[in-house]
């Protein structure tokens, strides 16, 4: 039996770019016609509970997508068996997923950007310190990983 994918997007606090993610993912798959699973988290537990950055939520709004009910929480190892796929949003925690990684585990980790053609191996820059501006490079770049990923999955890999 082939199971569905679940997916799951991992930044630091899990309040600017992996919310912003799963919301281009959902939206992407959505109008694929794919039925997904896909959350969100943090490898650290400063927001944990709290809702996306106020700048995260604008950017998705003006894109149509309302993420301020999202809420932010922390990776636990019980996701490398709910997820097929954990997509880190840059390379620290892509680190750390491996090194939380259980025993075992077939869920595929990668970078987001691994899957968009010419951009293996870079990270989506984190825009919290930065103005609003840095929302919409943020916004770019995981609008075009969600897309690059349906069009992996619907292939089937």
């Amino acid at each position: 039996m082939t199971r569905s994918p679940a997916v799951l997007f991992v930044c630091m606090g899990n309040i600017c770019r992996s919310p912003l993610a799963e919301a281009a993912f959902r939206d992407a798959a959505r109008r694929a016609g794919m039925d997904v699973v896909v959350d969100s988290a943090g490898t650290g537990n400063w927001h944990a509970g709290s809702a996306p950055d106020r700048r995260a939520c604008a950017v998705a709004l003006r894109h149509g997508m309302d993420i301020s009910r999202y809420r932010a929480r922390v990776v636990r190892p019980a996701d490398f068996e709910r997820f097929t796929h954990i997509v880190a949003l840059d390379h620290a925690n892509l680190a750390h997923l491996r090194a939380m990684r259980p025993a075992g585990s077939h869920a595929r980790l990668s970078l987001l950007l691994d899957h968009v053609p010419g951009r293996q191996g870079h990270a989506v820059a984190d825009p919290y310190y930065g103005d609003a501006s840095g929302f919409d490079t943020t916004w770019r770049d995981v609008t075009a990983g969600a897309e690059a990923l349906v069009a992996m999955l619907k292939g089937g890999t």
